[in-house]
């Protein structure tokens, strides 16, 4: 039986429809059965009949229509990552992984951009990729003891104020144990995948995915001690909405699902026993992604290295070595001791050359 891919697409952009025909005609062409949710189908039924696409040789499956999520082999995002956080929720009780084509801004979620599309689809077809598994927090809302809210999220979960023009008072805690109360804009609890969305905006540390550990950062905090926190992942972050300035708060999770928070709500982020599964092309160090994704300068502020200047710090290290005292073969190999600097010598003082200034009596000083 032929392998069913799973193609999610923003639909809303035609760039998107596009890329989603392009995909689907591929994959039909190597044998492989494109599926489609059944608003996707309709979108690009439309571009067709307007022209816009040519259609395909045949029709698409339509998911929960001709085939269930379980038969699918692999989920292919054609958007930002705001579509694959809307692809996330679609698989999260699943194993599909999911394989991101940016066609977005940054993209930090997708694995290839619209110019590799075609290599793509051949790794696909090969199923040439690797899967990992993303780190997920499941989120939970309280009101006094009562449970009345709980989601989950892949990127993060922030507690933010209703109105623009009041302050959010909160207390923060960790495991139970209170860490600090202040007015602020929100606070973001996220991943690690999260780490360079919302929490890195906010000022958060960058985490590396395969760190496991969660962050905790302020919006805006008016507060001495409002700094970014990393804790275990086995720890419970806690967020209250306190009613000192009577100001309601927002629970927005992964920027899709919200919850009103009431004052006195009290917000707990643990650790979710269900991950979120990723393919990835290649190997490439998350150094390399980020600097890459944000394109950051790696030549120094001085410019790129020449040659003559290598030649010249070369030769530097050639007279310093030259002018070093021979090692004491009794000492640990390739080992120097260095004394303090105050213990050595200090070089004589010379007082300057100056001569004494005349001291003029108050009232008789020149007249002019």
């Amino acid at each position: 039986m032929p392998r069913k891919i799973l193609v999610l697409a923003h639909t809303g952009r035609e760039d998107a429809i596009r890329a989603a025909v392009h995909t689907c005609a591929e994959l039909q062409e190597s044998g492989l059965v494109p599926v489609l949710l059944g608003s996707d189908v309709e979108s690009i039924r439309e571009a067709v009949r307007l022209g816009l696409v040519p259609p395909l040789q045949s029709a698409p499956e339509t998911l929960d229509v001709d085939c269930q999520l379980s038969e699918i082999s692999l989920g292919v995002v054609l958007g930002g990552d705001g579509s694959v956080l809307r692809a996330a929720e679609l698989i999260r009780d699943s194993e599909v992984p999911l394989l991101a084509v940016n066609l977005g801004h940054v993209g930090f979620l997708a694995e290839s951009e619209r110019t590799d599309l075609i290599r793509t689809v051949e790794a696909v077809v090969a199923q040439d990729y690797s899967v990992e598994e993303r780190m997920t927090i499941d989120v939970r809302v309280f009101q006094g003891e009562e449970l009345v809210a709980r989601t989950w999220a892949l990127n993060e979960a922030s507690v933010e104020k209703s109105n623009r023009e009041r302050m959010l008072e909160v207390v923060t805690a960790v495991d139970g144990s209170p860490i600090s109360t202040y007015g602020c804009d929100g606070v973001v609890m996220a991943t690690p995948t999260g780490s360079t969305a919302y929490a890195f905006s906010a000022g958060g540390p960058v985490v590396w995915p395969e760190v496991q550990a969660m962050l905790m950062v302020p919006i805006s905090a008016h507060a001495l001690f409002a700094k970014p926190l990393v804790v275990s992942p086995d720890s419970v972050l806690t967020v209250e909405v306190l009613p000192r300035t009577n100001e309601p708060g927002v629970l927005w999770c992964d920027g899709r699902r919200t919850v009103d928070l009431p004052l006195g709500s009290r917000v707990e982020v643990t650790r979710s026993p269900q991950p979120v599964r990723i393919a990835r092309l290649s190997h490439t160090p998350f150094s390399d992604r980020l600097v890459r994704k944000f394109n950051l300068p790696t030549k120094g502020w001085r410019g790129p290295i020449t040659a003559q200047d290598q030649a010249e710090a070369e030769s530097r290290e050639t007279r310093a070595e030259l002018r070093r005292p021979a090692a004491d073969p009794s000492s640990s190999r390739g080992v120097s001791v260095v004394e303090p600097h105050h213990l050595a010598p200090r070089p004589g003082v010379v007082p300057p050359d100056t001569a004494a200034m005349p001291v003029i009596p108050r009232g008789n000083e020149p007249q002019e």
